[in-house]
């Protein structure tokens, strides 16, 4: 579900529902088996599987956060937002003000800045990153996915 050969995020609550099922079926598992010997190095032995076992689910958890499709939006979602605030009021000053007020004049050109700046802001980034940029399109597509049908691919009708 979430170890290394795992390519898909799985939401938190659905990851701790497996891990508390496997964790329950690897203790059922150990109990079947460590039925002979020292009670005190059956649960010693039983107190280590739980440590391991709790171990590699932290080590889960980090892989299965590093496969949200949502991780790392706010490096271009906050520019975006910036940059289309600052273009509708530009947009609003320059329809709104006369061309002989010097105020509204410098406001659009300073909102101009703005949006240009924070476009090649988004473009250098993207030019850097290019790799990156290519994976967030795969995860904005996920995002798409999980976000319209929950990312449930037993909801997929086949005939």
């Amino acid at each position: 579900v979430a170890g290394p050969q795992a390519d898909n995020y799985q939401r938190p609550d659905e990851l701790a529902l497996a891990h508390k099922q496997a964790s329950k079926r690897a203790l059922m598992a150990f109990d079947e088996v460590a039925n002979f010997g020292n009670r005190k190095g059956i649960l010693d032995a039983r107190n280590t599987v739980l440590a391991k076992i709790e171990k590699d689910y932290e080590v889960f958890i980090s892989l299965n956060a590093g496969r949200n499709p949502l991780l790392g939006f706010e490096t271009y979602i906050l520019p975006t937002v910036i940059a289309a605030v600052s273009y509708f009021l530009r947009f609003i000053a320059d329809f709104s003000c006369s061309s002989w007020s010097q105020t509204c004049r410098a406001g659009s050109e300073v909102l101009s800045h703005v949006y240009m700046v924070v476009f090649f802001f988004l473009l250098i980034v993207a030019s850097t990153k290019a790799k990156q940029v290519s994976e967030l399109f795969n995860r904005i597509k996920a995002a798409i996915l999980v976000l319209s049908d929950g990312g449930d691919k037993k909801n997929i009708k086949r005939d």
